[in-house]
């Protein structure tokens, strides 16, 4: 199984780049490129509610499960 953060999409569709919407929630810009690149192990709440908020979003915009086609 796999969760893929589609953060690059909800960037593109509002318009907006990683550096102002890192500042915006409060995180650094390194940070941000990890979640952005699908390298993060885990993701605080308060940091998916800072993006949601920012991006007027819902957490599904972001988040989504892949279930593993290994089988």
């Amino acid at each position: 199984m796999t969760i893929e953060i589609n953060l690059d999409v909800m960037l593109a569709k509002r318009k907006m780049r990683s550096k102002a919407l890192a500042q915006a929630i409060g995180i650094t810009e390194a940070n941000l490129s990890v979640l952005k690149n699908g390298k993060a192990k885990a993701i605080r709440l308060s940091t998916l509610d800072k993006l949601c908020e920012v991006l007027e979003c819902q957490p599904a915009d972001l988040l989504e499960f892949r279930p593993n086609t290994d089988d």
